[in-house]
């Protein structure tokens, strides 16, 4: 069977370069007679991997010298815990919740000290997000968290947030590396990498030296402090060696296409001729406001949940896969991460104009 177009918004397409390269070194790492899944994370081999990933990490982001890169497992569900473990001095953040995953990070905050949900876009369904540009900052919140593209809804922040002088912290996982970033405007970020870098399994964490300390929360698990991570350089306890392994592919990828000023273009490009059909679609519509759209999800319905389930199957059947929305929202979300082709979005809308002419 040839390889379908893979619009899942995570675990989620990886480059085909990049799987090849990984399929020809599965048996054979570089001569070791064995595979990096086999392989020691305290051998010279891997060591050079996890070295050179990061080192190419921060080539690709600017990341200053002031920043320490953490890979970590857990995911991001385990970053709602870990941050306010470790940040959260004054028992105070602030959290602006514009989706499911910011709104379960206030949540898990909340255990640990009063988090203020400063702004949301409940209201709508999270179709929109909300003005950030003078909002009723804690005067003794320890953070202002985001998250900054909403996976699930289609939402981004184009602007980061007036925090009033506060430390910024975010969530990336679905529009990491997919634009060029300024990394000393956040104390933390930190993104899931199954979404837009690597396969599912790991979490890569950004954090300014000077957040990490030994003065975390009374009772966080020695697990759970970044600076046990930090001080071992990702290599605390055993690491996920292989997800590091193809991460470090992907930031080798995208150095070769030409960086992240490159990514953006090729992703402008493709969300604009997906965001162009659904606006002047007679079936199909977008559900998000056009100033808050994401480059990296778009969510879509035609109204009649009958019809969604129908262009769903029809588009499986043409090779154009996950492409039904997240079961809280329903209708259809087209995840269009950097290792998307323009061809895959172009057959996608190629079939929605077929799919929309035979059902009006």
């Amino acid at each position: 069977m040839s390889r379908v177009y893979n619009f899942s918004a995570g675990p989620a397409v990886l480059p085909e370069e990049v799987l090849k390269e990984v399929a020809a070194e599965m048996m054979d790492y570089r001569g070791t007679g064995m595979s990096v899944m086999e392989m020691s994370h305290r051998s010279p081999a891997f060591e050079e991997i996890i070295q050179t990933a990061e080192q190419d990490l921060r080539d690709l982001m600017g990341i200053p010298d002031n920043y320490k890169v953490l890979f970590l497992q857990g995911g991001a569900h385990l970053q709602f815990s870990m941050i306010p473990m470790n940040l959260m001095k004054n028992r105070v953040a602030d959290y602006i919740v514009t989706g499911q995953w910011a709104k379960r990070a206030w949540k898990e905050a909340a255990i640990f000290g009063k988090a203020n949900k400063i702004a949301d876009s409940e209201d709508q369904t999270f179709s929109y997000i909300p003005d950030c540009s003078d909002l009723p900052i804690s005067p003794d919140a320890d953070y202002v968290y985001i998250c900054e593209n909403n996976t699930i809804y289609g939402t981004k922040f184009h602007k980061l947030p007036n925090t009033k002088g506060k430390l910024l912290v975010s969530d990336v996982s679905s529009c990491f590396l997919s634009e060029p970033v300024d990394v000393t405007q956040y104390g933390l970020l930190y993104g899931g990498v199954q979404k837009n870098i690597g396969p599912a399994g790991m979490v890569i964490v950004i954090i300014r030296e000077d957040l990490i300390g030994e003065d975390t929360l009374p009772g966080t698990p020695t697990y759970l402090k970044y600076k046990i991570h930090a001080d071992n350089g990702s290599l605390y306890n055993t690491p996920n060696s292989y997800c590091i392994y193809v991460c470090g592919k992907v930031f080798q990828w995208l150095k070769a296409m030409g960086g992240l000023e490159v990514m953006k273009e090729r992703n402008e490009k493709k969300a604009a001729v997906l965001y162009e059909y659904l606006d002047n679609s007679r079936l199909f519509q977008g559900s998000v406001r056009k100033e808050d759209r994401s480059l990296m999800n778009v969510p879509f319905v035609t109204g009649n949940k009958e019809m969604d389930e129908k262009f769903v199957r029809a588009a499986k059947d043409a090779g154009l896969v996950n492409l039904k929305g997240h079961r809280s929202v329903g209708g259809m979300r087209a995840s269009i991460y950097n290792a998307m082709p323009l061809e895959g979005v172009q057959a996608l809308v190629s079939f929605m104009k077929k799919f929309e002419e035979e059902n009006l």
